[in-house]
């Protein structure tokens, strides 16, 4: 009984390593076969194997059964490698026709749960998800977020040969990019000690572009004079060049008004910035207890060249300039008060 299981194991070790019959041998594909591809057809592999001279004789012997079992377990290695003197071809592999489409592929049905999102089509893609779909193709970002600024653009002494003035201008907002609430403040300290000049908005910002805004509130004017209030509408922001733009209107029963306002941050240096400025107010109708006239009223303008310590805190020194125009100078030089007044200026300006 051991003598046949051995005999039997020889025979087998024999096929598995001793090379093929001189001719062409067929093997399937096994390896392939999980993949069921309508319309493409899997070739088998032929082998050829070419005898070298005397290969023949080797060849008879092994017809004839006359070698024993140790010559049988030194047969030479499988027909894939030269060791034999063949030397073996692949063919066959152009038989893999029906390649065009290869629309079947139903072997890789596991594959059923990947499927292909289109372009505007954003998070999970299983079936039945209806895609998201975005205005003008455009993800949403943080822009609903709201924050509060503040600035102080000018906090400046003035002075002249007739004396020295105070000035502020500050503003701030709070809100998201599209919608704020501005607040903004003026006024000028005199020589004569009296507080002029007083502005105070109260403004709603709503973004009407990707550069200016619209806005529309109430100005107040609140100082030594008698008080004013008006209704305001106009709108702000950065115009070609990026100059800082603003243009409002105001109305009352008293008749209408508008103020043009502008500035130029010209960069010497990353920290040192020359900036042109200019404020100019129109009046429909002349108010003498608040020293206004008809059509161009006054205008304040000035250069001043600043120097950012900080981003956040930058002093500055510059040539201001203040005047009234029209009905209003008459006004002026009626009450012995300056008309045209040139100022050497310095101060700070900052932003939280």
């Amino acid at each position: 009984m051991s003598r046949r299981r051995t005999t039997s194991l020889a025979a087998l070790m024999t096929l598995a390593i001793s090379p093929a019959p001189i001719g062409h041998a067929t093997e399937p594909n096994d390896a392939m076969q999980g993949m069921d591809m309508p319309g493409m057809t899997m070739p088998t592999r032929s082998i050829v194997h070419v005898p070298k001279p005397g290969a023949e004789k080797q060849t008879k012997a092994s017809a004839t059964g006359k070698k024993t079992q140790t010559q049988l377990m030194r047969s030479p290695p499988a027909p894939n490698t030269a060791q034999d003197g063949a030397t073996p071809r692949l063919i066959g592999m152009s038989g893999m026709s029906g390649m065009s489409g290869m629309s079947g592929m139903s072997g890789m049905s596991g594959m059923s749960g990947m499927s292909v999102r289109s372009p505007g089509q954003v998070g999970s893609a299983r079936p039945g998800d209806a895609p998201v779909h975005y205005i003008n193709g455009v993800m949403p970002v943080m822009d609903q977020s709201r924050y509060f600024h503040g600035l102080l653009d000018e906090f400046e002494a003035r002075y002249s040969g007739r004396g020295g003035e105070f000035r502020y201008d500050a503003q701030s907002w709070y809100g998201s990019d599209y919608d704020k609430l501005w607040l903004k403040s003026e006024g000028t300290v005199g020589t004569s000690g009296r507080f002029g000049d007083g502005d105070h908005e109260a403004l709603y910002n709503h973004a009407i572009s990707r550069y200016f805004d619209l806005q529309t509130g109430v100005r107040v004017d609140i100082d030594s004079g008698p008080a004013r209030a008006w209704g305001a509408v106009g709108v702000q922001g950065l115009a070609l060049y990026f100059f800082d733009l603003e243009a409002t209107a105001y109305f009352s029963d008293r008749g209408a008004a508008a103020r043009l306002q502008g500035s130029y941050d010209i960069l010497l240096t990353n920290r040192l910035i020359l900036q042109p400025q200019a404020e100019l107010n129109f009046y429909s109708e002349s108010d003498r207890a608040r020293g206004v006239g008809t059509g161009l009223s006054d205008i304040d303008a000035g250069l001043r060249l600043r120097y950012e310590w900080r981003r956040k805190f930058a002093p500055y020194i510059g040539m201001t300039y203040s005047g009234v125009f029209g009905q209003a100078a008459a006004m002026a030089r009626s009450g012995n008060t300056t008309v045209h007044n040139m100022n050497f200026t310095f101060g700070i300006r900052t932003w939280f």
